[in-house]
């Protein structure tokens, strides 16, 4: 399969224009040229096990038009949602709601663009961007997010800060014909904690224009640095229209005694690529993660994560599972990595699917690569097939129709997503996503 990634809007002037529009100084310019040389060089994929996988056939590239400017919107809203510490919302290119709780505020907490953070303080974007390092340098996709974007937002919570509701950041994308390139920094200082709820979901332009077949685009990134005694709870919900195209790195840098949980389900989009890039580089680092995919017609969930354990006694689990229906798609490829420095590592992946029609298709692919033996454990566990029929058979025999057991099934296989899901509207609501995903049963069988 090739790697299709020929983008029309990518190149110098489309980089320099961008900087220029921002008004950026010139050691972000240096940045976006550095990371434009990196993506001119680099191939889709680098990983000669997953090179099969790389499938961007689904995507028209030459039907978007990436936003270029991007800004306040005429009204911006300054309400925080109820169960909230904050939120930035962005609707297509404009900021349309930026609002702090007042603890959040008087505590330092900032949840801003980075054309607003590098007016007021300019080294804090610095010391959170500067030097390339929050991003893999070895993927393509994520140094084309470094180069183009059009919009960053930076998440800081100070040393010593604990916020206890949720930080709100959500993405409108949808209509037609236009893409937006944006960076999600998130910097924790010493001792912080925080809870972030990401949400990407339909912008209301689409409602407004009706059916159409063009394709949109949300490219994007979330770079994460936690230092030493940071904890952050991250979830994610992706529901994007059937025509978006969705590319999202995200990548975390975990020092001494942190502990970083991320929650990430996947339900819209016409095709989703992802990678997370887990770095334990301090002792006593500790990641669990937990992701899920839910495809239906033929919409495709290819999802990466790397968890590379640098430092001594460090700990991830990795769940991921999908279900697909229909003629939809789902690759699982993890890696995780045991550096010889990585003494008393504990690691587990694990890569689950359902198939619920037999033209639905996924593979999963975890790997080990270890160069440490003593570890306290390094595993995978993989699994791809359809429900298992003696589960489907005991909730029949306790009086469920069959279709109704399916879906019980499938709702709880992907329950431990949904269980993470921070604020209590958008726990429901996801379970009300997952639940338009069901298709409705036979008329005998409804009857």
């Amino acid at each position: 399969m090739t790697d299709g990634l020929t983008l029309p809007f990518a190149g110098e002037d489309v980089v320099r224009r961008l900087s220029s529009n921002i008004e950026e100084p010139d050691w972000l310019l240096e940045e976006r040229m550095d990371a434009l040389r990196r993506y001119a060089d680099l191939p889709g994929e680098l990983n000669p096990l997953w090179t099969t996988y790389l499938d961007l056939r689904a995507a028209r590239f030459g039907e978007i038009e990436t936003y270029l400017e991007t800004g306040d919107a005429a009204q911006v809203s300054t309400v925080v949602p109820d169960g909230a510490a904050a939120i930035l919302q962005v609707d297509e290119d404009r900021v349309v709601a930026r609002a702090l709780s007042e603890e959040a505020r008087r505590a330092g907490v900032i949840v801003d663009t980075f054309a607003n953070v590098g007016r007021d303080r300019p080294d804090l974007l610095r010391d959170a961007v500067a030097g390339g390092t929050s991003l893999p340098a070895d993927d393509k996709f994520a140094q084309f997010a470094r180069a183009h974007a059009a919009l960053g937002v930076l998440v800081h919570v100070p040393s010593g800060v604990s916020v206890e509701q949720p930080i709100v950041l959500r993405w409108s994308m949808g209509k037609s014909g236009r893409g937006l390139v944006a960076r999600t920094v998130v910097s924790l200082g010493a001792n912080a904690s925080a809870g972030i709820l990401e949400e990407q979901v339909p912008t209301s332009a689409r409602a407004e224009e009706g059916a159409t077949d063009v394709q949109s685009m949300w490219w994007g990134t979330t770079e994460i640095r936690l230092a030493d005694g940071a904890t952050l709870s991250f979830a994610g919900q992706q529901d994007f229209g059937p025509d978006t195209l969705m590319f999202v790195n995200r990548q975390a840098t975990l020092e001494r005694d942190t502990d970083l949980r991320w929650a990430l389900a996947s339900v819209g989009s016409q095709l989703q690529k992802s990678r997370i890039d887990n770095r334990l580089a301090g002792r006593g680092a500790s990641v669990r993660q937990v992701e899920i995919g839910f495809g239906s017609g033929s919409q495709l969930f290819d999802l990466t994560s790397y968890t590379r354990h640098i430092a001594e006694d460090t700990t991830g689990d990795l769940l991921s599972k999908g279900v697909f229906l229909d003629r939809s798609r789902g690759y699982f490829k993890g890696m995780i990595e045991i550096q010889r420095s990585a003494r008393g590592t504990d690691s587990f992946l694990g890569e689950f699917a359902m198939l619920l029609n037999k033209k639905a298709r996924s593979v999963a692919i975890p790997s080990l690569e270890i160069d440490q033996p003593d570890v306290r454990r390094a595993s995978h566990s993989s699994s791809v097939g359809p429900i298992d029929e003696a589960q489907v058979f005991y909730l029949q025999s306790r009086g469920l129709p069959r279709d109704l057991a399916r879906k019980f099934i499938v709702l709880g296989f992907l329950e431990p997503v949904v269980a993470r899901i921070p604020l209590p509207e958008a726990q429901a609501r996801l379970r009300n996503l997952l639940e338009a995903k069901w298709p409705e049963p036979p008329m005998a069988e409804a009857a």
